[in-house]
């Protein structure tokens, strides 16, 4: 018997913004999720009174104030402010690309001084291409090099770039990298949008608001009672991975997942920041995230006498890992294609989100879909 309008599949921000606003509109809907908690990849853990990111580092910034009010309504946000800094062989350096990178890199103290060292790493890889007869950049290490030179590539690029994809620069395309962040400021605020912050009382206050009232089922595996769930809802919101649902039947889409090595120090304070990148080849992990720094901020965190770091390795995606970033590479996309075109002809059935999409998605442009589709 149908007694739901909405079977929403995955608990996480997609289904449940798509939730709170069938709500809104007093639809009933019922929620189920594989995992044991709300949220997806934005649950948190409770460690030693700190919101831990369990499935990696969120950070919301939009510059969509439809976007940002939203989800303030919800919950308010804090004021913090993501300013990574990158670790090279001991040495520190500000990210995103701006005057204290390149005062750090060459010691010059000026917009003018900087722009000219760039121009100048600029033209000596112009000048190396000519010589090997190449006129446009063929991977991502010559088009790196094109766009901001040797040092800033080899020190900060290269050897994390290759470790995110487990692949030698020389071996990706050149389109992953057309574009790069350079500011001729000194400003290290990793982000250009208007908003950014992260939910005071953390992701899980988000997500338990917008799915206050729902129905749920945690634990739940769709595909393993489909035909029972499908029958007790008019329309599926499926926010899982789209070539699952097909039975894979075009073959599996490809994924890089992250491993989380986390530690409880004591110690108050370990690196002084939320997220310090490691861009030698040499160490074998991307990052380290300081989980207190998202929601502790200058004498706070020293009140809490414990901290809580996870150190994140990139890998290739294996079956019963989580699948964190599509390869959307020539292969993958044309895989893809040939499942959304099934999707597509579906009428009672809405894909929604990253895995359903098969596109990395920032949280604010989760929300701003979850919203538009549901006015549609």
């Amino acid at each position: 018997m149908q007694c739901y309008d909405y079977l929403i599949v995955g608990a996480g921000l997609f289904g449940a913004v798509f939730a709170y606003k069938a709500m809104q509109e007093g639809k009933k809907c019922l929620v189920i999720d594989r995992r044991p908690h709300l949220g997806g990849n934005l649950y948190c853990e409770d460690v030693e009174g700190i919101h831990v990111h369990k499935y990696g580092a969120h950070i919301f910034h939009t510059s969509n104030k439809k976007v940002w009010d939203f989800v303030n309504s919800i919950v308010e946000f804090n004021r913090y402010t993501n300013s990574p800094v990158a670790n090279y062989k001991g040495k520190l350096y500000n990210l995103p690309f701006n005057m204290n990178t390149f005062y750090q890199m060459w010691g010059v103290t000026t917009p003018v001084e900087a722009q000219a060292k760039i121009e100048e790493q600029k033209a000596e890889a112009v000048r190396r291409m000519k010589e090997l007869g190449i006129s446009e950049p063929r991977n991502l290490e010559e088009q790196a090099q094109l766009l901001i030179g040797k040092d800033i590539y080899e020190k900060l690029i290269k050897g994390y770039t290759e470790k995110q994809w487990g692949r030698k620069c020389t071996d990706l395309p050149a389109f992953i990298i057309k574009r790069l962040p350079v500011r001729m400021v000194f400003d290290n605020n990793y982000f250009n949008d208007k908003y950014q912050g992260i939910p005071i009382g953390g992701y899980n206050v988000l997500t338990e608001r917008l799915l206050e009232g729902v129905d749920m089922r945690l634990g739940c595996d769709y595909f393993a009672h489909r035909v029972e769930l499908d029958g007790l809802a008019d329309r599926v919101v499926f926010t899982g991975a789209i070539d699952e649902y097909y039975g894979y039947k075009f073959g599996k889409l490809e994924y890089r997942t992250v491993r989380f090595e986390t530690e409880i120090l004591d110690m108050p304070n370990y690196q002084g920041n939320a997220v310090v990148n490691y861009t030698e080849w040499e160490v074998p992990y991307t990052r380290v995230i300081e989980h207190k720094h998202f929601e502790m901020f200058g004498a706070e965190v020293n009140q809490c006498l414990k901290t809580v770091i996870s150190r994140e390795y990139s890998s290739e995606w294996t079956e019963g890992s989580e699948p964190y970033y599509p390869v959307n590479d020539e292969r993958n996309n044309a895989l893809y294609l040939k499942y959304k075109e099934l999707a597509d002809k579906e009428t009672n059935v809405i894909f929604g989100g990253r895995l359903a999409e098969y596109k990395y998605y920032d949280m604010h442009h989760i929300v701003e879909k979850a919203l538009d589709l549901f006015n549609q």
